[in-house]
């Protein structure tokens, strides 16, 4: 045991000197799990020496600020951060940020940020995993996941972990630090609620434990590692900051520096030297260190046991060679909503791509989102989600982290309800797709609450998030050709209503937009979706050219050469939507600036001004 504390000691006082070195970080969560984490050392199997080996363990660490505890484990456990790295915590440019970040520091599975989400996203491991696993039973890692009060408190956790139990999802553990502080002071002010009943209702076995007694530690992993036929919640009873003299407890150590002096007398209590930081003694860096040796071991055996021709096989499941979809054709005049046409190229990408899976928040066939012929999840590549938009966003991000090329779909109006979990999408670069539909007032009966006008604008604020609006079949065909292409998410935004096919049957989108009509007039129509149409029946009365851009992100990209090709004249942009962006382009915008109204989807597109020969008159007044 004092083995396992000196470990314990060595991770809290590099996370507090590190906090300490920068004058900012969450040393109170480092100091109270230490102890497990000491402990689960010994059942952790990642590859430091690989960390994109495919049958490692996933961790994910949902309390995000715990990053002084994240990184100090990663780096005794042998991944690609030094000690120096420790050092340059939060500072610009560093590989050890204030929050962990996918694709920047090694052992990173997926940035989780905001509380909640890593417990989604652990999730969607588990989710991929457990799919894997029915085509590849070699595919038999575990999944494990470290939250706090804050996480549980969070709605998307309940979603998650209610699919999680729905599903069975035995390979996934998570560990829950209760520690019962959160940082107005004591949790009892605001989350009462008897966890292991809530968890149990949803299906988990649940198993409980002092975070501080290494025995019971050790017994409780070793409970947690047998077959139970669902996911298993440890609650770990820890104290915050606990070894941290004088604050031990204290709601203070949670987001702040614990003090020269605190880190001092903490370190000589322990038998540290409390002259020195970022102190690692040597025989507690070969414990830690073994978590590499095992992991090379691990994939050693695991490549000799499965064989090459095995290897291939799961290695072409995940290959992504976009040639061999075949996509469907439209006959020109053909009347078809986006959403209905998207369904078909949905399914002939599942035809070529056999990583391609996703699914609905209970709106599938609204949505047009099922792949015929599939089973559903996990025997299938059709996942049912239910009516949990958050935590199917975060499990999107998951499955796309772990190698899937995922979906997602809902109504465009939402995409508010997910927009934690596609925020993180485009900061983490995760190559998946989100599709909304219903994507403007034409949805008519169901009134403003159900009815998009700022959705669109909203999507496009975010960075590296490429929002696709077709204005046809043939259109979202092309859309589709250029966004499995990109290397970041996508969301398409779909019309409920048909929508006549007038675009050509194939035309390069990759710079967002394109003329679709020329004209005498020195006026332009800038278009997306629906309104491309509209535009199109205006510009046969005042002669005008129409510019369709159904994806105004990779339009923003181009060089002015471009965009003055592209206008003349007098610019209008027509969307239904709030449209401030188009402003950047056009002269006037005819967008909608009210919330929508109940009635059929026809009337409410004219009685908010989309009609020909209102739009006309507006034009004609303003030469």
């Amino acid at each position: 045991m004092a083995e396992l504390k000196k470990m314990a000691d060595t991770l809290r006082f590099l996370a507090g000197d590190m906090v300490e070195r920068a004058k900012s970080g969450h040393p109170g969560v480092a100091f109270g799990l230490a102890d497990v984490m000491a402990v689960f050392t010994n059942f952790v199997k990642v590859t430091p020496h690989n960390p994109n080996f495919i049958n490692r363990d996933r961790v994910v660490f949902s309390g995000g600020h715990g990053t002084p505890l994240i990184y100090s484990l990663l780096h005794l456990w042998g991944f690609d951060i030094s000690l120096e790295d420790l050092k340059n915590f939060r500072q610009l440019g560093s590989k050890t940020p204030g929050h962990p970040e996918y694709g920047h520091t090694p052992g990173i599975e997926v940035t989780t940020g905001p509380l909640g989400q890593g417990v989604a996203n652990g999730v969607g491991f588990a989710m991929g995993q457990k799919f894997l696993s029915r085509r590849f039973p070699e595919i038999d890692h575990k999944v494990w996941v470290f939250c706090g009060d804050g996480d549980l408190e969070e709605g998307i956790s309940y979603e998650a972990c209610s699919l999680a139990g729905t599903l069975q999802l035995e390979n996934l553990i998570m560990i829950y630090d209760s520690n019962n502080i959160s940082i107005e002071g004591d949790i009892s002010i605001t989350f009462t609620e008897d966890i292991r009943k809530r968890f149990e209702a949803q299906g988990w076995r649940v198993l409980e434990m002092d975070g501080h007694n290494y025995q019971e530690i050790e017994k409780t992993f070793q409970k947690a590692l047998e077959p139970a036929g669902k996911p298993t919640l440890i609650i770990a009873h820890t104290i915050i900051a606990k070894g941290a003299v004088g604050v031990e407890g204290s709601e203070k150590t949670h987001g702040a520096p614990l003090g020269e002096e605190v880190l001092r007398k903490s370190k000589e209590m322990a038998g540290f030297d409390p002259d020195k930081t970022f102190q690692i003694p040597e025989d507690v860096l070969l414990k830690y260190r073994c978590v590499r040796e095992r992991g090379e071991l691990l994939e050693k055996e695991w490549k000799l046991r499965v064989g090459e021709e095995r290897i291939r096989k799961i290695e072409e499941f995940f290959a992504k060679d976009f040639d061999k979809i075949q996509f469907p054709t439209f006959p020109m005049h053909q009347t078809i909503a986006t959403r209905k046409s998207n369904g078909e190229i949905l399914n002939a990408i599942a035809q070529a791509i056999p990583s391609f899976l996703g699914g609905s928040a209970d709106l599938a066939p609204s949505n047009n989102t099922l792949l015929k012929g599939e089973k559903d999840f996990p025997e299938g590549r059709n996942i049912h989600y239910g009516v949990r938009e958050h935590g199917m966003g975060a499990i999107n991000n998951a499955l796309s982290a772990y190698g899937f090329l995922p979906y997602c779909a809902t109504f465009l109006v939402f995409s508010d309800y997910l927009r934690g979990a596609l925020r993180i999408s485009a900061l983490s670069s995760h190559k998946n797709y989100w599709i909304f539909t219903h994507d403007s007032v034409v949805v008519g009966e169901d009134g403003p609450t159900h009815q998009p006008v700022e959705h669109l604008t909203t999507l496009r604020a975010i960075p590296n998030l490429y929002t696709f609006r077709p204005a046809d079949a043939n259109e979202n065909v092309n859309c589709w050709r250029v966004a499995l292409q990109l290397e970041a998410p996508v969301a398409f935004a779909l019309t409920r209503q048909g929508v006549e096919n007038i675009t050509p049957t194939y035309v390069d989108l990759s710079r967002g937009a394109y003329i679709l009509r020329e004209g005498e007039r020195e006026i332009t129509l800038l278009a997306s979706g629906s309104e491309v149409g509209l535009a199109m029946e205006i510009a046969k009365k005042i002669d005008c050219r129409v510019v369709s851009v159904p994806c105004f992100d990779l339009l923003e990209e181009q060089d002015d050469q471009f965009i003055s090709q592209l206008l003349k004249g007098k610019v209008y942009a027509i969307e239904a939507n709030r449209g401030f962006e188009w402003y950047k382009y056009a002269d006037e915008v005819i967008g909608i600036d009210r919330f929508g109204i109940s009635g059929k989807g026809t009337e409410v597109y004219k009685y908010l001004g989309f009609d020909v020969e209102k739009i006309v008159a507006q034009i004609q007044k303003g030469e």
